[in-house]
């Protein structure tokens, strides 16, 4: 029973997320420049999925009330990220590399710990059903797919953001950690 308790969490944590995607905001639009890295972003988070479920059924581990507890915290604080930084960006929010005419500079919610906290968000949301699921090759395999398109994809939006926002953004990346919060709160 209680492994059927980790299969439901990942496919309901799953299924959430693809909701999320399709979810309707307010925004203003502006001149998409890429596109790819969100297919591939679905793409692996999919093959983490698959990968897991069969990596799962095959193993067939033991209950671990440990990794069944640390995957659901991974799991709620990505929730928990991504949303605070959708809220900090508000109309400007976009699931692609896009830059507004009007587009503010934001340093508030999650940005004050990281320049990309929805990237984290992604991490801790793959770690989270590597950890439900107990699938440690899958999530080797997935990161060797998600790092590179995380790493195109940053140095793209890093390229938009100091052509519109120059010094300031420079000093920022100075400053403040691109993805991993590893450290305190930047003003």
């Amino acid at each position: 029973m209680a492994n059927w308790l980790a299969v439901c969490s990942v496919l309901g944590i799953y299924l959430a997320r693809m909701v999320e995607l399709r979810a309707k905001r307010d925004t203003l639009p502006g001149q998409v420049r890429e596109t790819r890295t969100l297919t591939w972003f679905v793409g692996t988070g999919t093959l983490m999925l698959v990968g897991a479920l069969v990596e799962f059924g095959w193993r067939k581990p033991e209950w671990n009330l440990t990794t069944f507890v640390l995957g659901w915290a991974c799991a709620v604080t990505s929730i928990g990220i991504r949303r605070s930084a959708i809220a900090a960006l508000g109309k400007f929010w976009s699931l692609h590399v896009e830059i507004r005419e009007s587009h503010q500079f934001v340093r508030t919610g999650p940005f004050r710990w990281m320049r990309h906290p929805t990237y984290f968000s992604m991490i801790l949301e793959l770690l989270a059903a590597a950890l439900l699921l107990q699938a440690p090759a899958t999530l080797g395999v997935v990161l060797l797919c998600f790092v590179p398109a995380l790493a195109a994809r940053v140095r793209l939006e890093e390229t938009a953001l100091v052509e519109k926002f120059g010094e300031a953004y420079r000093a920022y990346q100075g400053s403040t950690p691109a993805i991993i919060p590893w450290k305190g709160p930047q003003a």
